[in-house]
């Protein structure tokens, strides 16, 4: 092992390195893609500016890195929710709400949860012309729709991964939208088009 390998091993190799992430993480939340540079993230970690390029291979790498940060940090506070959950079988507007409320944050969502939201279709476009981050949008993808697949199931409602898919589909064109004209309010602009769709590809199970 090297000798710059086996410092970037050391707990405070690791703790330096999580700090960058973090810090990454917490300019793409604030300014996007574009906020992430060297010289802002060292600044932010409080770290010399030579430390991105030792523990990251390139921008692109911390990118990354900060990315699958967020979208863990996105991904916690659903599952946080999901915890308060009780097995109940839920009527169709019941079920909406509840998709709503996991997807997009409940009405009285901070601002974090609205930055964490955009992050989120984001990194969906950044992924599209970068291919670092595609394996990422995949990996986030599919832990999402499991965890809806497991909401609904605890709403009473039959479904799988093929049926979330298109509910998730709808959710993120009207929210892309909304979040794009200023002003919209995407919990509005999914309910509604989920109103019409969630019995069709989330059935409530049938009873004993």
């Amino acid at each position: 092992m090297s000798t710059g390998s086996a410092s970037r091993s050391t707990p405070k190799g690791r703790r330096r390195r999580e700090a960058l992430i973090s810090a990454a993480a917490d300019l793409l939340l604030a300014g996007g893609y574009d906020a992430v540079r060297h010289r802002s993230v060292a600044a932010k970690a409080r770290l010399p500016l030579a430390s991105t390029t030792y523990y990251f291979d390139s921008l692109d790498d911390l990118v990354t890195h900060a990315s699958e940060l967020n979208g863990a940090r996105e991904h916690e506070l659903i599952r946080q929710q999901m915890d308060g959950f009780s097995p109940t079988a839920l009527d169709t507007a019941g079920t909406v709400n509840l998709m709503v409320d996991l997807l997009i944050g409940p009405v009285d969502s901070d601002a974090d949860r609205h930055d964490l939201l955009v992050a989120r279709y984001e990194r969906v476009l950044a992924a599209a012309r970068h291919p670092q981050l595609q394996e990422l949008h995949c990996r986030l993808r599919a832990d999402l729709e499991d965890m809806l697949v497991d909401a609904l199931s605890c709403a009473g409602r039959s479904t799988d991964r093929d049926h979330v898919r298109p509910l998730l589909a709808l959710v993120d064109g009207v929210v892309m939208a909304a979040l794009g004209e200023g002003g919209a309010d995407p919990r509005a602009r999914a309910r509604e088009v989920l109103l019409d769709a969630v019995d069709r590809h989330a059935p409530l199970t049938a009873g004993p």
